[in-house]
Order: structure tokens, then C-alpha cells, then sequence
């Protein structure tokens, strides 16, 4: 049995169904349910005898010592995080308490239960610490990709806290002996992706007829991971990683946020058309610049590939296309996760100085 915490989420629930359709191994999944955690992500394994949903917090220590002690894992993997920059800019004390004192407490019930194992299975266990790569701050558009060995030049609040949790993790195999591995992944996009990152935000407000908000000249540049790829590797990483290593997760495909919001354009062109003819481009509108906005960042996942023999399996071209053809697939999903929560947070986030909602 493995652990996954956070897997209501985006990436977590992507791995929790792959893993279900991959292997008959049962996941305890823990999820807080906040505002991007949705059990309606996991339906597709409602009904699988192998999934065992909690909801709970990895910041309480107590519930997760003994959800640990009553299931008996042979791993934890931990997605669990407050992930969205712009709102680690206008609320960083929710970031600070998940990513950092919920990663501490839960390394700290984690190293509790693992002293309780016998020899081999203590031997055999492993805490997988899902991060980013944002914590290697930003790149020059002639620098060379982020490798494991960069230094962390985080540049957010968000990415301040992850680089700390990457530290907790770092110290706590180093001091205590717990055998961790950590993957620091880049922009992820794909199926179930909550409506307020770059592509889900830009499909659906195309879909809805309002602007497409653009920060700045669009010009930052990200490399991109489908989801499905991030989740294999992830999976090849906890089979054979080497305990105490980090290893960079790329798609190796670097893009400016322009041209992916005018290749989502060009895909909806083709298989949803405005009803009026025009192209979904004449909705594209450009806002001011968030604070602190990174320039580039690229992953260079050659280690991956070279030790453990991953590589991804989509190409930007691929992956975009399905992941489009989702959101027109699966609109109930998208109503649903539009709540007026979700709707002031993309109207406070997006609006201009003279009051036009960019979103």
C-alpha cells in the first residue's frame, strides 16, 4: 500500500488514477479539500476498492501518525501544497503553514512510523516530495536549463515555501536517516487542471466568450510537462530512485505563454469555431505584470532520462491537443468547479486599474 497526499488535487489525482490503471498495489489518498482539492477529480476510482480517500491535513501530525500506523505503507508520496503564485502574493501565510509546517509535520509522523518498521521494510521505504522549478528562481533566455545541481533563487512566496519544504526533506534524510527522494517538476498541464493556471484559464474564458488576460508582453517562457508523463516519472523515480537524490522532471518544451495561448486559439479555431467566424486570438488581452514575474524557467531532465531511462512520452503538440479536447469533453466538470468562490478570485486577480475584468 502507498500513501499519496494531496491526491484530490491536480497532479495528485492525475497519479492516483494512472497509478490504479497501472498497478493493483491500494492508495490511501489524503486530501484537505481546499478550494483546488475535488473529489470529483477522483471519480473514476469512486467505486475501486483499492481507494481509500481521507480527508485530512498533513499539518496535523497526530491524524497522520495514526492514518500511518493503521494502514502500514511501504511509501508516502507527498503532492500535498499551495500552488498558484498570484495567490501566495495576496495570501502568503496560507503557503507558509502547508507547504512548510504541514511538509514538517507530516516528515516528522513519517520518521515516527518509520523507526516502528522491521528491518526490510524500513530498508525498502520511501517519502517522495513532489516539488518544483520554481525554487531554482529564473533563467536568462541564453542560460542553460535548470539542473539538480542549481542553486534555489526563489523568487515568490509560493516558490520560497517549496524550496523550504525541499530543504525540510533534505535535512530530515540527512540527519535522521529517513530515505526520501524529491522530483522538482516544471509547469504541468493536462486533465483536471483548476481553471485558474495559464491553459485551463485561457480554454475556458475563450470557450465563455471573455478575454484571454496575458501578463506583461507574454513573452515569459516555461517549459511544459503533460501530466500524464509527470505522473510515469514519478512512478519510475519511487521504483529505483536513489535515496537522498533529487531529480528534474521535464517535457522539454519551452514555450512563451503568448504562443500558448495562441496555439490553445488555433486548436479551438479548429474544433469549437466562434460561432461568428472570427478566431479566438481577437479575445487575447494583455494585463499588467504580476510582481516578481520569473523570465524563464527550463529543466534540463537528462539525469531522469540517464539513471533511470525516463523520457516523456508527448510532445507539446500532443499534449495540448488532448488536453483541449478534454475541457470541450467535459464541460460539467468545468461548470462545476466555477464557483463564486473561484469566480471573485479570477475577477480580483485580473482586473485593470480602471475596473475591467480581465477574465
Amino acid at each position: 500500500m502507498i500513501f499519496v497526499t494531496g491526491g484530490a488535487g491536480f497532479i495528485g489525482a492525475n497519479f492516483v488514477l494512472d497509478w490504479l490503471a497501472a498497478a493493483d498495489e491500494p492508495v490511501v489518498n489524503i486530501d484537505k479539500l481546499t478550494y483546488a482539492g475535488n473529489l470529483e477529480n477522483l471519480a473514476g476510482a469512486q467505486s475501486d476498492p483499492r481507494h481509500i480517500f481521507v480527508q485530512a491535513d498533513i499539518g496535523d501530525g497526530g491524524q497522520m501518525a495514526q492514518l500511518l500506523a493503521q494502514h502500514r505503507p511501504r511509501a508516502v508520496l507527498n503532492f500535498a501544497a499551495e500552488s498558484h503564485v498570484d495567490r501566495s502574493i495576496h495570501g502568503p501565510e496560507d503557503f507558509i503553514q502547508t507547504n512548510v509546517l504541514g511538509t514538517f509535520r507530516l516528515l516528522e509522523a513519517v520518521r515516527g512510523y518509520w523507526h516502528t518498521l522491521e528491518a526490510r521494510a524500513k530498508a525498502d521505504f520511501r517519502f517522495l516530495h513532489v516539488s518544483t522549478d520554481e525554487v531554482y528562481g529564473t533563467l536568462a533566455p541564453s542560460d542553460p536549463a535548470f539542473t539538480e545541481e542549481h542553486n534555489y533563487e526563489p523568487n515568490s512566496p509560493y516558490s520560497a515555501s517549496k524550496a523550504a519544504s525541499d530543504h525540510l526533506v533534505r535535512a530530515w534524510h540527512h540527519t535522521y536517516g529517513l530515505p526520501v527522494l524529491t522530483t522538482n517538476c516544471s509547469n504541468n498541464y493536462g486533465p483536471l487542471h483548476f481553471p485558474e493556471k495559464l491553459i485551463p484559464l485561457m480554454i475556458v474564458n475563450a470557450l465563455a466568450g471573455k478575454p484571454l488576460p496575458v501578463y506583461g508582453d507574454g513573452q515569459q517562457v516555461r517549459d511544459w510537462l503533460y501530466v500524464r508523463d509527470h505522473c510515469s516519472a514519478i512512478r519510475r523515480v519511487l521504483e529505483a530512485g536513489k535515496t537522498g537524490e533529487t531529480y528534474n522532471v521535464g517535457g522539454w518544451n519551452e514555450k512563451a505563454n503568448i504562443d500558448i495561448v495562441k496555439t490553445i486559439c488555433a486548436l479551438l479555431d479548429e474544433l469549437r469555431p466562434r460561432q461568428d467566424g472570427k478566431s479566438y486570438a481577437e479575445q487575447i488581452s494583455y494585463v499588467s505584470d504580476r510582481p516578481g514575474h520569473d523570465r524563464r524557467y527550463a529543466i534540463d531532465a537528462r539525469k531522469l532520462e540517464r539513471e533511470l531511462g525516463w523520457k516523456p512520452a508527448e510532445t507539446f503538440e500532443t499534449g495540448i491537443r488532448k488536453t483541449v479536447q478534454w475541457y470541450l469533453d467535459n464541460p460539467q466538470w468545468v461548470a462545476n468547479v466555477q464557483s463564486g468562490a473561484y469566480r471573485e478570485w479570477v475577477q480580483k486577480q485580473y482586473a485593470q486599474p480602471e475596473g475591467q475584468v480581465a477574465a
